[in-house]
């Protein structure tokens, strides 16, 4: 984790929320690319940590991290681990309530993009002498990384590290299987009514990477770029990644897309992701990619080409 009190870039930081709360809805935070500088104190003995997670991936990280008892508050959307909807609401994401705030008394509020509410908090937190912290993992090796910050922030460093420990050796077993193999082209399905998909999330590029696939709106600019059918059609992507509760058929996605001739929906290459896995930037992102890289190998199982005998003499 990269920890900052004041960031600069404000102008990207901006345009990366207001294309982040476009999708919130359906996804959830997006990661965004930023440069933080590092700001991490202690509270002292004498002054237990009580920490209001400001998004949802970041409230997972605690709990990853052995800290869990220590979030006072958190906001609306924070529901895994099961633990997490049992802690006051603070807001919603975008709005909050700033008394209740002041009552639950923080020694630190941890965000993800500064602008909008954590921006607007800032204020506040420095009355209150608490930190104002933030997280934004640019890589799957930076959500360990985050968790063990978070462990020595919380003074939980020995169940941080293990858990980041584990997360690492399970990238690395990733990586190791399927980064070098034969490269498959993907598009990301977020909403269909307009059309949206993921573009420059290196965060979310960087997963695909490890499973030896490439985003073809990587190079848009725009973290969320709304695109047309199409557009889709023309870069004819060989895997199709949609969203859906654990479970959802993509009978909807393949009849969707196979009525417009898109290759990958007639031979049913369509791979369904807990959008709360996928699109949060927090451990359960590694689930996501443990699931989406055999979905890409079988993508490029089937594309490979067939082994024919050699001729008899």
């Amino acid at each position: 984790m990269r920890w900052q009190a004041k960031s600069a870039q404000p102008r990207r930081a901006k345009r990366l929320a207001i294309a982040a709360l476009a999708l919130a809805a359906i996804v959830g935070p997006l990661s965004a690319r930023a440069d933080i500088a590092v700001q991490q104190t202690k509270t002292g003995a004498d002054k237990p940590h009580r920490i209001i997670t400001l998004t949802p991936h970041v409230t997972e990280m605690v709990f990853a991290a052995g800290g869990g008892e220590h979030i006072v508050g958190t906001v609306t959307a924070s529901d895994f681990p099961p633990a997490a909807n049992a802690i006051p609401r603070v807001g919603d994401g975008i709005t909050a309530n700033q008394e209740r705030i002041i009552m639950l008394r923080p020694t630190a509020l941890i965000g993800w993009l500064r602008s909008g509410l954590a921006l607007q908090l800032e204020p506040l937190a420095e009355r209150m002498g608490a930190q104002m912290l933030y997280s934004r993992p640019l890589t799957l090796r930076d959500i360990p990384a985050d968790i063990r910050r978070i462990g020595q922030l919380l003074d939980s460093a020995t169940t941080a590290n293990e858990a980041a420990t584990h997360l690492e050796a399970r990238i690395n077993a990733l990586e190791n299987q399927y980064a070098q193999r034969a490269p498959v082209n993907v598009f990301i399905e977020v909403g269909s009514k307009p059309l949206y998909t993921i573009g420059d999330d290196p965060l979310l590029n960087d997963a695909l990477r490890i499973c030896g696939a490439t985003n073809l709106y990587a190079s848009t600019g725009i973290p969320a770029p709304r695109v047309s059918v199409e557009s889709v059609l023309v870069q004819n992507p060989q895997l199709i990644i949609a969203t859906g509760h654990p479970g959802s058929a993509p009978d909807e996605i393949r009849h969707r897309w196979a009525s417009y001739g898109l290759p990958a929906a007639l031979n049913g290459h369509i791979h369904i992701a807990n959008p709360d896995a996928l699109y949060r930037p927090g451990p359960r992102l590694i689930d996501a990619a443990e699931a989406l890289c055999p979905a890409v190998d079988a993508v490029r199982t089937t594309h490979s080409p067939k082994h024919h005998p050699p001729p008899k003499p």
